[in-house]
């Protein structure tokens, strides 16, 4: 057993309310800098970001995790994690048909970059990508577990967006053992006892890596990074 530091909620320059220096590489550095070793990107209902900041970590020895944050047609945000980057890309083009062909205004929202391997930009997504998917909460949650990966409510400590403040308590369905705060003092008041995840959320770099979190994980510290996001989605998915 060890502990990683983590932070599973980091949004890239894809998603268009994130800051153009949130490239994967910028994202992998600022990890690196900052002793965060295990990072999630999770752009707004897109995981096209994905594979370039994978090749980012791995030049710096971070422990990339594949995913997105979907917002529900309740307008509920949803972390959506995968332990394999096939997984999350195999999502981002199943949830394609559920999301709105709202035209991205750039002028208003900014760009919708999508980066090679050296934050090169090698396209854009022209559909605004925060818009509300078509998937109820039931669905998404659903889909996502249906295809190996993790889904728990985003940032349920905030009013916008968020599963406490537009539903009022947990459903009882779909069932989640997991939930994210922002600020871990929110935790015990706000979970229901569920485990919690605390993430940044973070949309710039000076967002990013701002407090450390820690999760202690079945494997060693100097595991590949294989073997740590194995342990982490393990103990991700402990009681569900």
């Amino acid at each position: 057993m060890a502990l990683f530091t983590y932070d599973l909620h980091v949004h890239s320059c894809l998603s268009p309310c994130g800051d153009d220096e949130m490239t994967p590489c910028n994202i992998a550095g600022m990890a690196f800098i900052a002793g965060v070793k295990i990072v999630a990107l999770t752009d707004h209902n897109s995981c096209k970001n994905c594979g370039a900041f994978f090749a980012a970590c791995e030049e710096y020895g971070v422990v990339p995790v594949a995913g997105c944050e979907l917002t529900t047609a309740e307008e509920i945000h949803m972390v959506c994690l995968f332990e394999g980057l096939k997984q999350a890309m195999a999502f981002d083009e199943a949830i394609q048909p559920y999301r709105m062909p709202i035209k991205n205004r750039v002028e208003i929202f900014g760009s919708q970059p999508i980066m090679g391997k050296d934050d090169e930009v090698i396209g854009e997504d022209p559909w605004f990508l925060p818009a509300a998917t078509s998937l109820s909460l039931i669905d998404a949650a659903a889909l996502v577990r249906g295809m190996g990966g993790v889904a728990y409510p985003a940032h349920i400590d905030r009013e916008s967006n968020g599963l406490l403040a537009i539903l009022g308590s947990f459903p009882e369905e779909p069932v989640f053992e997991l939930c994210e705060v922002r600020d871990k003092e929110n935790a015990e008041k706000l979970s229901g006892g569920r485990r919690v995840v605390v993430s940044s959320d973070a949309h710039r770099l000076t967002d990013f890596a701002v407090t450390l979190n820690h999760i202690e994980l079945d494997c060693a510290p100097e595991a590949d990074a294989d073997t740590v996001r194995h342990a982490l989605f393990e103990k991700l998915t402990q009681n569900t």
